[in-house]
């Protein structure tokens, strides 16, 4: 039976859970995601633990935070005057904003805190900082 290599567009069913054991996505109720191997369409730690698994094949692998998204930088949440947001705007904690710098560049942010005058705003992606455990199942090769 064939492995999967690079190159390989691959159909996977997974569950990722933090070292909690919190589920924070899962493709089991739906159809597997697809993706090709070596076009950097997942984190590196996922699709290197897909390499050389055959079509049926299962496993459990942690990813850690250096191979999926990264350390958490506290250099990248940031702290803004509520008169810098957009009039009428309303800032919650986990809302998520769209951010443009002077060069026009855009990045999400996720509202952290909140007061009266301020916003603090976090640029990293939610899962930096964590390690990642994913239940893998290779549903096929395509």
């Amino acid at each position: 039976m064939a492995k999967a290599k690079s190159g390989d567009t691959v159909n996977v069913h997974y569950t990722g859970k933090l070292d909690d054991g919190t589920i924070f996505d899962t493709s089991t109720d739906g159809e597997p995601m697809q993706f090709t191997i070596g076009d950097e369409q997942v984190i590196p730690g996922f699709e290197q633990a897909v390499i050389g698994m055959e079509p049926g094949e299962s496993k459990t692998t942690t990813i850690p935070c250096e191979e999926a998204y990264g350390p958490h930088h506290p250099e990248m949440i940031i702290e803004v005057d509520r008169g810098r947001l957009p009039e009428g705007a309303e800032p919650e904690v986990n809302q998520r904003f769209q951010v443009s710098q002077p060069d026009g560049q855009t990045f999400m942010v996720r509202v952290t805190e909140v007061s009266e005058t301020q916003v603090k705003m976090d640029a990293n992606h939610p899962l930096a900082g964590q390690n990642l455990t994913f239940d893998i199942q290779l549903a096929g090769i395509v």
